[in-house]
């Protein structure tokens, strides 16, 4: 699946009821994640990072954290060159750095005590 800039990805997902956190990865592979998008339930953080190479950059983490364990949500993500922008299941915007820079992403990854209810790129 191609994500590129200026499309919206849409994405719905279950976290289950003992869930501790899931994660949802663009990139160009394993080793090459641009957005790694990881809400934590123990700490009710949300962490983002990136991948280049297999070696990870700094952490970010924003406290607003509108996941309920065992509730499905709906999220969205736009992107540039520059900066990834992700709208939050309470209407809350965040912005995370494109720090690999790419306008074309094919790799789409989640992981962790999540379930995937629907994915939509338009």
């Amino acid at each position: 699946m191609t994500f590129k800039e200026g499309q919206e990805f849409k994405i719905r997902v279950k976290p289950k009821d003992d869930c501790n956190s899931f994660a949802i990865n663009f990139g160009h592979d394993a080793e090459n994640i641009a957005l790694h998008f990881n809400p934590r339930f123990d700490s009710n953080t949300i962490v983002f990072n990136s991948l280049s190479g297999g070696c990870w950059g700094s952490e970010e983490c924003e406290g607003n954290f509108p996941f309920v364990r065992g509730e499905e949500c709906k999220f969205h993500i736009n992107f540039n060159s520059s900066q990834f922008y992700i709208r939050l299941p309470d209407g809350s915007m965040l912005n995370f750095p494109n720090r690999l820079g790419d306008v074309k992403y094919k790799y789409f990854d989640v992981s962790g005590d999540a379930r995937i209810i629907g994915v939509k790129v338009k």
